[in-house]
């Protein structure tokens, strides 16, 4: 079972996306990373954290252990935004939380280049999100960390943000175990992802037994009135009987189409020579800081 802690202090928000965790200290001495069941994602977001991340950690996978924080939101009152404090408002009770890891830095394009992967790692990581149709997991939006990154000890790649996970949640009538997704632009296909040694290794393991002992991780009160059931209970068998029907049909699903090194790279050149040749002639001047390369830079600009 998930460990409950309480949250004693208050650290800081960290704007995440469309989301605002907020850093903890608890009543365990620990330090965690808190997700609000009042987040505009909602608390499906929470359950998907929990699934997906027990599985990873259970098929071996590099994922911050979770627990769940009773938080109070007074503890929070010196927060001067007044978009955080309605979160914390509206969040009051059991949220979320994992292991804060100190010091971890973010897996960016800039890091892929110098940092190493074995290819049957990073198959592994692309097989689970194929399995939990978890499609956020991209070259630009890795939710991968690096740590630790201090000391003697190498980093490590370490799993993180599941929330958008188990799209078929949101339309269980809809859900369909065989459905493929495009990892073409996963953040770990530059490695050349080994799937099918880690289907063939992960896929027999993803029994029924394991997925029924990961949802039970999930409170009551995140499942409760589903719209379609009658119970918690019945939502926890609907995602078992998904995810098991998904893991025996990984033939249908298995991603095996992933760019290599130097077609990324093309791409990326493509993609901001189209953006350049967009910009009006005043624009071009100014470097573009989202993560693809700088225009072309002409000083003589300043001079006219």
């Amino acid at each position: 079972m998930l460990k409950q802690v309480t949250a004693t202090r208050y650290v800081e928000p960290l704007h995440s996306g469309g989301s605002v965790p907020g850093v903890v200290e608890a009543d365990d001495l620990g330090t965690y990373v808190v997700k609000f069941t009042g987040s505009a994602q909602g608390r499906k977001a929470l359950v998907a954290e929990v699934i997906v991340g027990e599985l990873a950690r259970a098929l071996g996978l590099r994922f911050p252990v979770l627990v769940l924080v009773h938080f109070d939101p007074a503890i929070a009152d010196a927060e001067p935004h007044q978009e955080v404090r309605d979160l914390h408002a509206s969040s009051a009770g059991v949220n979320l939380g994992m292991d804060h890891l100190p010091g971890a830095r973010d897996f960016t394009p800039e890091a892929a280049e110098t940092f190493t992967v074995d290819p049957l790692e990073a198959g592994r990581i692309v097989w689970l999100d194929a399995l939990t149709a978890n499609v956020d997991r991209t070259v630009h939006s890795s939710n991968l960390l690096l740590w630790p990154t201090l000391g003697v000890t190498p980093p490590r790649l370490w799993l993180i943000d599941h929330g958008a996970a188990l799209v078929f949640h949101h339309r269980w009538d809809a859900g369909d175990p065989t459905k493929a997704y495009d990892f073409r632009h996963h953040a770990l296909g530059r490695y050349g992802p080994d799937v099918r040694a880690a289907d063939a290794e992960l896929a027999p393991r993803v029994t029924e037994e394991l997925l029924r002992s990961i949802v039970d991780e999930v409170p009551d009160a995140w499942l409760d009135g589903e719209p379609g059931f009658a119970s918690p209970e019945a939502v926890r068998a609907a995602y078992v009987d998904h995810l098991h029907a998904r893991a025996r049909a990984s033939g249908a699903w298995l991603p095996l189409d992933f760019p290599t090194a130097d077609q990324i790279a093309a791409e990326n050149a493509a993609r901001a020579a189209r953006t350049q040749r967009g910009r009006p002639a005043w624009l071009k001047q100014v470097p573009d800081l989202h993560g693809r390369p700088a225009v072309e830079q002409d000083g003589t600009v300043h001079l006219r």
